[in-house]
């Protein structure tokens, strides 16, 4: 198989980053036992970092960025999979360690794929990806720490990201309250439609007075901001309130105290999508396939061709993504 094929490659000039679509060969791609044929692909915010090298995801170059994508195998040495079987990929370090799916072909280990469930096609996988799949995840985790909506209201922070578009749906339709917290107060319909029950600005969550504890009054809620809103929000937490912790939008580091832990029993739980284990990853997926109303998903998608990645990666670190951007690779 000697197809010439299209994909975004990440070069390293200098110390500067340059993506560009160029065209590879199969035999250019990693090893691993399986080759899929790549129909859609995504880009999340790691993926906006990696190609614009504004952080160091990626440390070796020439490199295929893209930590998502779905498609069809069509050569496999893995018992698992056959060809032809519809699959998705999120994680395990493809698109940071291991080329990734912003390319027609992608070759990768069997043990990273999930087959794409009953009832959803690839494009829809890739609507949800990573950010849906850890929007999944959080509220899994809410769910297992025992909240439940007659609890009070959830918090959703970033709300009109990935994460937080996926979260707000999926909340709704278990019977939350769900509160989204946003910036940009233009997307305020865009939220409502998703379920939100009503919008708060982000900055009520912005730097404040130095005591350790505010008023309780969530009784959940999905973070992907970090920083000194996840510092502030732990403050606000009810008695045994639960954070799931997925993002550091707003920072890596975190300005708070224990206070909340220790008298108000408050539970930080920390949402890592990247090497979650393959049981849990499933559950995930059927849940998705389940409890997102696909109408809803499709009203939070942009869809660009491949060729539109490099321009569009830039959007992500200056906040103007809404909802999810979905890469149309296969034509």
């Amino acid at each position: 198989m000697n197809e010439r094929f299209s994909a975004v490659l990440l070069e390293q000039t200098d110390g500067k980053t340059r993506a560009s679509i160029a065209t590879i060969g199969i035999d250019d791609l990693p090893e691993g036992d399986v080759l899929v044929a790549v129909d859609w692909s995504t880009l999340n915010y790691k993926d906006g970092l990696a190609i614009t090298g504004a952080a160091k995801v990626v440390r070796s170059f020439p490199f295929v960025p893209g930590i998502d994508f779905a498609g069809r195998v069509v050569r496999s040495s893995s018992s698992e999979f056959a060809e032809g079987d519809e699959v998705l990929l999120t994680g395990f370090g493809v698109g940071e360690h291991h080329w990734g799916g912003l390319s027609r072909y992608a070759r990768v280990k069997s043990e990273w794929l999930v087959k794409v469930p009953g009832g959803m096609n690839g494009r829809q996988a890739m609507a949800i990806g990573t950010a849906g799949f850890t929007a999944m995840l959080s509220v899994m985790a809410l769910e297992d720490q025992g909240v439940t909506p007659d609890k009070g209201e959830i918090l959703v922070t970033g709300a009109a990201g990935g994460v937080g578009s996926v979260s707000i749906p999926l909340l709704a339709k278990r019977g939350f309250q769900v509160v989204a917290s946003t910036g940009r107060a233009s997307l305020a319909d865009y939220l409502t439609a998703l379920g939100a029950s009503r919008i708060v600005d982000r900055g009520e969550f912005a730097a404040k007075g130095k005591a350790p504890l505010d008023s309780a009054h969530w009784a959940g809620a999905i973070d992907t901001v970090g920083g000194e809103t996840l510092a502030n929000l732990l403050k606000s937490m009810q008695y045994l309130g639960v954070v799931a912790a997925c993002g550091l939008a707003g920072g890596s580091g975190l300005p708070a105290t224990v206070f909340p832990f220790i008298l108000r029993g408050v539970r930080l739980i920390g949402i890592d999508s990247v090497y979650c284990p393959m049981e849990v990853r499933k559950r995930a997926w059927r849940r998705l396939a389940e409890d997102l109303d696909y109408g809803l998903l499709d009203s939070m998608v942009s869809e660009i061709a491949l060729e539109d990645v490099p321009d569009r990666a830039a959007d992500f670190l200056e906040g103007s993504v809404r909802g999810r951007l979905v890469v149309r690779v296969a034509g």
